[in-house]
């Protein structure tokens, strides 16, 4: 009989086989399996769930990460219960899952042109030109920090503004439309980027390179970011996350929104368009904008009060 951490590993191969992207279920359960292997568990335990669910491991354990690390192991368990019966499936009532998100950051024009600004802190200077252009270009165009760094050049078309991004989260590939303006400064930027990668013998194909000439790295880039943050003055508001690289996306779906609802677009109508160009995998995920801002809120409320008032208005006489 296989153990469970092989058990483990046999299901999320399974899942990879099936077209699903696992990582951060995988790491979720190979900390359980590890876990249960060092209490001497070899079967889920929903008691054993529950213990390794709100132990401290690297960071601290709130509702959500509790919630996450419990639909993990149920997930599994559901799995692996028809191959051994004495598996236990900890019941969905179990987890807290009454919390509220913060709300995201959503920068502003100035704050965004601080923030490259600020990239003027780094050395040597091509490091804060890829900076310079990571930010812009992530800015103008919503996509996410990862699919920044692992985008090619052969993924630029500059003569028609395009640049595809291809089998990123939930395997899908979307083409993102750039601005004549953001055309130019990346075509700057790889102008200089071929300059400088020739100087140290550089081949990797990536658009963005750090100092050694291999690919930026997208966990590594919250340090620098932070730290560029900071020196544009940019703090945490209340009720807000830490500012992260990741907020650009953000501040990209509001915007839009918010330009939609003040030129008197049909925004309903467009989600999908922006759920398209952001690559969420449905219009529920960019719904969601709509509930975290206020602002989009208050547009959202006058627009429907203003519906409201229209339908009930007597017809003139």
């Amino acid at each position: 009989m296989s153990t469970l951490r092989e058990s483990v590993e046999s299901y999320l191969l399974t899942r990879r086989a099936m077209g699903f992207k696992v990582e951060g279920l995988a790491k979720l359960l190979i900390s359980f399996a590890k876990y249960c292997q060092e209490q001497g568990i070899d079967q889920v335990r929903t008691d054993i769930a529950v213990q390794w669910a709100t132990s401290q491991i690297k960071v601290p354990v709130n509702d959500a990460l509790f919630a996450r690390r419990m639909d993990a192991v149920r997930i599994f368990a559901k799995h692996q219960q028809a191959l051994d019966p004495a598996t236990q499936i900890p019941p969905d009532g179990i987890c807290n899952r009454r919390y509220q998100p913060r709300e995201p950051n959503v920068f502003t024009p100035a704050q965004i042109s601080a923030l490259q600004t600020a990239t003027d802190t780094l050395s040597p200077q091509f490091r804060a030109l890829t900076w310079r252009n990571l930010i812009g270009l992530l800015a103008v165009t919503g996509m996410r920090p990862g699919e920044a760094c692992r985008l090619s050049i052969e993924d630029i078309d500059l003569a028609r503004g395009l640049i595809q991004i291809l089998e990123t989260k939930f395997s899908k590939s979307r083409l993102v439309i750039l601005h004549p303006t953001a055309t130019q400064e990346l075509n700057h930027y790889l102008q200089v980027r071929a300059a400088w990668a020739a100087t140290i013998t550089a081949d990797c194909p990536r658009v963005f390179l750090n100092t050694r000439g291999t690919a930026m790295a997208p966990g590594r880039l919250s340090t620098i970011f932070n730290r560029l943050a900071a020196a544009a003055g940019i703090t945490t508001a209340r009720g807000h996350r830490p500012p992260r690289l990741h907020d650009l996306r953000h501040t990209f779906a509001v915007t839009t929104l918010l330009e939609w609802y003040q030129a008197g677009e049909e925004v309903q109508a467009r989600l999908p368009l922006l759920s398209t160009w952001l690559g969420h995998a449905d219009p529920a995920s960019t719904y969601w904008y709509l509930h975290a801002v206020p602002e989009l809120l208050e547009h959202a409320g006058r627009r429907r009060d203003a519906h409201e008032a229209s339908q009930h208005a007597e017809p003139a006489s």
